[in-house]
């Protein structure tokens, strides 16, 4: 009698499973999947920055939800730092085709990153096409030569797009972008928390500075000579390199001023590195090679590319950050440490988002000179008034994170509704 009861009560079950839909949903309930469309390159730890920064934010404010990482490129060790940080993340290459269209299935919604533009368009119509379903944007710039009818078609009918300067909103506006939600909404990278304590910290020693007694410094071309990287296979381009070299000293003296000024009168000392793979050489020739006997004394120079995560446990322990770049200045805010960012045309509006966090003090326009002639002075207040430069830090914190609470809940709207 007992043997039959069990086996009534196993088929019930498996009937149950197998045909009662509502029995079925409550057996398996799964957690809602995006497929998050990133990780553009790995010659920049900034373009590298976006996704762990996307990645963490979701993992904080939206533990109910699975990712599934749709990535460009995880080359040069950026696959093993993800997963050193994100052991359960599923990784997919627009190569795997198999995966790609298991992820279709799964997924409800796909989330575009952060990026200098729209950068997987094309990967956006093919979701529309292949699934109808729903995609976002998360914090990009929108530079005019990148407005085209078909890229402003695609923001149109996003259900949300977050550009990470408001010059970009402006400018969607005035091309008739009408998505239901169009805000600021800064770059993920923002959101980094990755570290590497053991190199940074091999590094730091092997070099002799001390927490705290050190500040970095970023160069830049004008247009990054992509000829110049490996990986990439670009042809030369003679007038992108006409114009790095005409401008390179102009855009370039003020930081090697800044340096002489900053270990000569502030005395402390000045680690040259780089954000993107060229910036390594150019570091060397432009702000290391013609400094003073005594100031180069005190100088370092890094010698190779690093990765997001040994790049901000070195930054983490500096007194601060400024140069020609972004994404470097970005982590550093986000993670309790002043930064200057600096600019030029060539990069787009993307630095006007310093005004948009409260900081325009610390942003400086190498096209402006006036405004250049006060750089030196002002990363020196960085040895002279910590206190009250950490005052504006933290209120820039504070923007960033109420602005990318609304991104995330927006996100958790359309996900669940």
């Amino acid at each position: 009698m007992k043997k039959i009861k069990v086996a009534h009560l196993f088929c019930l079950f498996i009937y149950l499973i197998v045909f009662d839909p509502c029995y079925s949903q409550q057996v398996d309930k799964k957690k809602p999947i995006i497929l998050l469309r990133s990780s553009w390159q790995t010659i920049n730890i900034g373009d590298v920055g976006h996704t762990p920064g996307v990645l963490a934010l979701l993992e904080k404010q939206l533990p109910d939800v699975e990712v599934k990482l749709w990535a460009s490129k995880v080359d040069n060790g950026v696959r093993e730092m993800l997963l050193r940080r994100f052991p359960n993340l599923d990784i997919i290459l627009s190569s795997d085709t198999l995966k790609l269209s298991q992820a279709f299935n799964e997924c409800s919604f796909l989330l575009h990153g952060s990026g200098p533009y729209l950068v997987a368009d094309q990967d956006i119509k093919r979701w529309v096409k292949q699934t109808g379903k729903p995609y976002g944007v998360f914090g990009i710039t929108l530079p005019e030569e990148r407005a085209t009818q078909e890229v402003l078609s695609l923001l149109s009918n996003a259900r949300f797009v977050y550009f990470r300067d408001t010059v970009s909103l402006e400018l969607a506006k005035s091309k008739g972008v009408n998505s239901p939600i169009m805000h600021f909404g800064p770059d993920g990278a923002f959101a980094v928390d990755l570290r590497n304590e053991t190199a940074a910290n091999k590094f730091l020693k092997a070099n002799q500075l001390e927490a705290g007694r050190f500040i970095c410094v970023i160069p830049k071309y004008r247009r990054t000579p992509k000829w110049k990287i490996p990986s990439d296979n670009a042809p030369y381009d003679s007038s992108i390199n006409a114009l790095n070299e005409s401008m390179k000293e102009h855009d370039l003296l003020p930081y090697r001023n800044a340096i002489i000024d900053l270990v000569r009168i502030s005395k402390i000392k000045v680690l040259i590195c780089p954000e993107d793979v060229t910036q390594v050489a150019l570091g060397k020739e432009m702000l290391y090679d013609p400094l003073p006997t005594d100031v180069k004394k005190q100088v370092v120079w890094r010698n190779s590319y690093w990765l997001t995560d040994e790049a901000l446990s070195v930054y983490v322990k500096s007194a601060g950050l400024f140069g020609l770049e972004q994404h470097s200045p970005i982590m550093c805010i986000a993670n309790g440490v002043p930064a200057l960012l600096g600019r030029f045309k060539e990069q787009t509006s993307k630095g006007f988002m310093w005004y948009n966090i409260g900081l325009k003090d610390w942003f400086f326009d190498s096209d402006d000179e006036s405004r250049m002639q006060h750089l030196s002075a002002t990363i020196r207040s960085f040895v002279s008034e910590p206190g009250k430069n950490m005052v504006k830090v933290e209120a820039a914190q504070e923007i960033v994170k109420k602005t990318q609470s609304k991104m995330v809940q927006h996100l958790k709207k359309e996900i669940f509704n």
